[in-house]
């Protein structure tokens, strides 16, 4: 009885988190009936458990169904802390020794992968209030640091320190923090390749204006 009133609080509280976080959702049965996202990770959580209980097939057999309904593959095997919240959620991919924290919210596209056919550890560990953009991979046993944001499309495969923003091809750190109440700017963050070569033409114009001027002072010593 403990257990089912424990299950129940904490679907309870992933109704809430979505209502409060997606300013789309109107009412609570929006949230319940039209969100794949809520839909994959009650799924989850049944299969986790019975995982955990060492119950073959079964957990697989639910993981592969809800993908089927959702468009959201979660191993039964992850780990998934409170409040997770997949918005849109198709394509998303989670693996099998993913470890994901509290306050976590990524968008559709994502991947939490392996980078090969490694026994053991080989999925990423997704710490607190992190924040994963569309279409982002982040791959192999790495740590993504609490309050870090990874821009839509970013691959990352290297571990990111706390309060980071990542983009790119592979990820670069970013150090700007582009956001607005804790939620990602997608549109706003900073190209680290525009910001390099900007950079670069701003030591060139100053290396011109000192020849220039080294110019000037031998003419002057003529």
């Amino acid at each position: 009885m403990r257990l089912i009133k424990k299950a129940i609080e904490q679907i309870q509280e992933d109704i809430r988190t979505i209502y409060e976080k997606d300013p789309a959702a109107r009412n609570m049965a929006e949230v319940i009936f039209c969100y794949p996202g809520l839909h994959a990770l009650i799924c989850h959580r049944i299969c986790h458990k019975l995982n955990y209980w060492k119950i073959p097939f079964i957990p697989r057999l639910i993981s592969q169904i809800s993908r089927f309904f959702t468009g959201i593959e979660i191993h039964p095997a992850a780990t998934i802390g409170r409040r997770f919240f997949i918005d849109h959620g198709m394509g998303v991919v989670i693996g099998e020794t993913a470890v994901i924290g509290d306050d976590v919210l990524i968008y559709q596209g994502v991947t939490l992968g392996g980078t090969g056919k490694d026994t053991g550890k080989r999925h990423p560990t997704i710490s607190n209030n992190v924040v994963i953009g569309a279409g982002a991979k982040v791959l192999g046993n790495i740590l993504i640091g609490s309050g870090c944001r990874i821009g839509a499309g970013s691959v990352v495969i290297e571990s990111v320190p706390e309060f980071s923003t990542v983009v790119g091809i592979p990820g670069r750190i970013v150090h700007q923090k582009i956001m607005i109440d804790g939620q990602l700017q997608h549109n706003r963050i900073p190209d680290p390749i525009t910001c390099e070569l900007r950079r670069l033409k701003y030591e060139l114009v100053d290396l011109r204006n000192e020849l220039e001027e080294l110019k000037k002072n031998n003419n002057q010593q003529s």
